[in-house]
C-alpha cells in the first residue's frame, strides 16, 4: 500500500510596510507623539491621501478622542498647540545661533618658518572634527589632529600654513566642509613674540 502526502506549501508572511514622516522622521502613524504634529499632517495629506484619512479623518480622530470629554480634548489641542510653538522656536533659535557662529582660521608661527593652522568652530555647523582632521591629513599630506585650546573647546591643530587652501576648500564645499558659509570664516595671523630684543 502507497500513500502520498501532499505538502502544503504555507506562504510565508510579507514584511510590513511602514510609511516613515519625512518632516519628523516617525512612522506616519506616530507623528502625533512629535513636536511637529501640523506640519506632518500636511506632508502626508500631500504624500499619500488614504493614510492621511486612515490616521486623521473626523472619524478616526472621534475614534481616538471619543472617550475624552470636552476639556480633556481642548487640553489636548492646546498642548500641542503650545508644543509644536516651542519646538519652532528652539529650531529657529538654533539656526540663528549657527548662522551667528564663525569659523576661524588661525595661522600660527611656532618657530622661525614652522607654521600650524588651526580652525576652531566647525562643530557649529554639524561637521565631524575628526573626519575633518582626516580630510586634511590625507589633502596636505601632513598631521593633524582634534585638539582642546585654552578657552576648552574643540578644534582642528594642521601642520604647515595651510590656511589658505583650507578657505578655498571651505569657499568651494569640499566634502564635509558643504554646509559652512563662506561669509562665517575669519582668517587670523597670529606670531610668537620674540624674547629679548632690547639695544
Amino acid at each position: 500500500m502507497s500513500t502520498t502526502t501532499e505538502s502544503v506549501a504555507v506562504e510565508p508572511t510579507p514584511p510590513v510596510q511602514v510609511v516613515y514622516c519625512q518632516v519628523c522622521s516617525f512612522p506616519v502613524e506616530y507623528c502625533e507623539f512629535g513636536s511637529s504634529l501640523t506640519r506632518c499632517k500636511e506632508w502626508l495629506q500631500k504624500m499619500d491621501p488614504q493614510l492621511y484619512d486612515k490616521y486623521y479623518s473626523e472619524e478616526a480622530l472621534q475614534a481616538k478622542i471619543g472617550t475624552l470629554s470636552l476639556e480633556a480634548q481642548e487640553k489636548l489641542e492646546k498642548e500641542t498647540a503650545k508644543k509644536e510653538a516651542k519646538a519652532e522656536a528652539k529650531a529657529e533659535t538654533a539656526l540663528k545661533k549657527k548662522m551667528a557662529s564663525q569659523v576661524t582660521i588661525k595661522r600660527i608661527e611656532r618657530n622661525k618658518r614652522k607654521h600650524v593652522t588651526s580652525i576652531h568652530g566647525l562643530e557649529n555647523f554639524d561637521v565631524d572634527l575628526k573626519k575633518a582632521a582626516k580630510l586634511f591629513a590625507q589633502k596636505f599630506a601632513t598631521g593633524a589632529s582634534v585638539t582642546k585650546n585654552l578657552q576648552g573647546q574643540d578644534e582642528i591643530v594642521v601642520q604647515g600654513d595651510v590656511s589658505g587652501e583650507i578657505v578655498e576648500m571651505i569657499e568651494e564645499g569640499v566634502g564635509l566642509l558643504k554646509g559652512v558659509p563662506k561669509e562665517n570664516v575669519v582668517e587670523v595671523e597670529e606670531k610668537t613674540k620674540k624674547k629679548g630684543g632690547g639695544d
